[in-house]
């Protein structure tokens, strides 16, 4: 049958979005693919298609359970049975049954950190599978080498003898970023699809303002004037709560969304905002990958993101329908020190290493150190990983040079920031790509009216005075 054929027999399309068909013919030739499409361009297809050609398991590692959950919801509103997550979220009872039936499911869902189990492992060296997705394949790069080690040993796993092709799909990569994914992975000689990461609906916005005080005041402003959906990005738990509740007062159908939510509550606000039930979401950066929602129509960054990486991925979650949809970033001065200190919180220190050792001396574990709460559980993780394979020396050698990568990534979203050209442009640059054409209302430098996206009339509701606004968020503007 052909692969139009296929399309529609199981998924209702009469075609393929750019890139699909070439990565998939990819695949059945049984090669390794990377793959970079755009958010919303259909990446899960990539994998899904085929794996009804192959007719044997295709195994997922998907870096987070809001993002494994919605696809496996995803496939079963398209009819399919046989797919399956093999998370935490299943009692030991329910595993083992997973488990024990784990080859007679078409699609099989998992984590790195579960993956590398020895009774999942061992599963899976029984079975023959069709192809291995490695999604959000950055994540490797990004979070692997000091966020989650786990992303690092499975290339380990992959470099068996007898593997089936691997796909690794993203959205946004740097040419150090893929050549990460490569080698990491073990790929062979894979076949590299690169789409361009422009989004010309997108409409690029920057905000200079003195203060927080003021950021408050244009944030607050904004929100309540124009249109959402939206998200609003901040750089804390603390600062996501005072946001919402200070907005929720003023009659906007907001929640916050950080890390120190529950998985349950993460899940039901997530799922709150894709079916309308919330307008806006204020978020640290724990929110958005993998959100299946086509009308953003705004992602308000109040904080610097730690790098370009991240702001792509991020402002990519607008105007998924197409639409006009605004990225605005607020800036005041010094805001990369707060994001230097920001995205250094979670690295061992030196301090961290020679501690280690010294324990081991003294025949105690390490994890002392964690139970102890002289380091996060982050940050332990990365010690622990490096320090099982590299000397103390070479692993302070190490932290240091991750540390000094992060201040030069903050250093190149600053330069973004700061820029009189246009800014389309430098994104664009940044992953090796040109700018093909520079659409209208571009960026704040080459011209953008705010008003690209619909305004709307307020409910009537009762006024409240800019003195009131500012009682109700002394906390907000006076807090860190």
């Amino acid at each position: 049958m052909e692969l139009e054929q296929l399309l529609h027999k199981h998924f209702g399309y009469s075609s393929f979005r750019p890139g699909q068909k070439e990565v998939i013919e990819a695949l059945l030739q049984e090669q390794d693919v990377i793959a970079l499409l755009p958010t919303g361009m259909g990446k899960s297809l990539c994998y899904q298609l085929p794996a009804y050609t192959l007719e044997k398991p295709v195994l997922i590692v998907s870096p987070l359970l809001s993002l494994m959950q919605d696809q496996v919801e995803e496939l079963k509103r398209f009819g399919e049975k046989r797919v399956v997550a093999l998370n935490s979220f299943l009692s030991l009872t329910e595993k083992r049954y997973v488990l024990h039936y784990l080859e007679q499911y078409r699609f099989i869902f998992t984590s790195p950190e579960m993956l590398l189990q020895q009774q999942v492992q061992e599963k899976l060296a029984q079975m023959k599978l069709g192809l291995i997705v490695v999604d959000e394949a950055h994540c490797i790069s990004q979070w692997g080498f000091d966020f989650r080690p786990d992303y690092l040993r499975i290339g380990d796993w992959l470099s068996r003898e007898n593997r089936p092709p691997i796909l690794a799909l993203s959205a946004t990569a740097t040419k150090k970023v893929v050549r990460d994914i490569r080698e990491t992975l073990s790929l062979k000689a894979p076949f590299e699809f690169m789409y361009n990461v422009d989004r010309p609906n997108i409409h690029l916005g920057r905000v200079v303002v003195e203060d927080k005080a003021d950021k408050a005041r244009w944030l607050m402003h904004n929100i309540m004037e124009t249109a959402g959906p939206g998200i609003l990005y901040v750089s804390s738990r603390k600062r996501a709560q005072q946001y919402s509740e200070a907005l929720l007062q003023e009659g906007v159908r907001v929640a916050a969304y950080h890390a120190g939510y529950g998985v349950e509550d993460r899940q039901f606000i997530q799922q709150q905002f894709i079916a309308g039930e919330l307008d806006w979401i204020v978020a640290t950066n724990a929110f958005g990958m993998g959100i299946n929602k086509l009308d953003i129509r705004q992602v308000i960054h109040e904080s610097m993101p730690a790098n370009i990486a991240n702001y792509m991925q991020e402002i990519g979650r607008a105007g998924r329908d197409g639409h006009s949809a605004l990225a605005i970033l607020l800036y005041a001065e010094g805001d990369e020190e707060l994001a230097k200190f920001v995205v250094t919180g979670d690295l061992p220190t030196l301090h961290h290493v020679d501690r280690y050792q010294e324990l081991l001396s003294q025949q105690i574990q390490p994890i002392q150190m964690l139970k102890n709460g002289e380091l996060s559980e982050t940050a332990f993780r990365v010690l622990d990983y490096w320090l099982q394979r590299e000397s103390s020396e070479q692993v302070k050698v190490r932290l240091n040079h991750l540390a000094l990568e992060k201040y030069n990534a903050v250093n190149e979203m600053l330069q973004i920031i700061q820029t009189k050209d246009c800014i389309r442009e430098h994104l664009v640059g940044y992953f090796g790509q040109k700018l093909q054409k520079k659409p209208e209302n571009c960026c704040e430098n080459c011209g953008i009216h705010y008003d690209v996206i619909k305004k709307v009339r307020l409910k009537e509701k009762k006024k409240v005075e800019m003195a009131t606004w500012e009682s109700r968020l002394q906390q907000l503007l006076m807090g860190n």
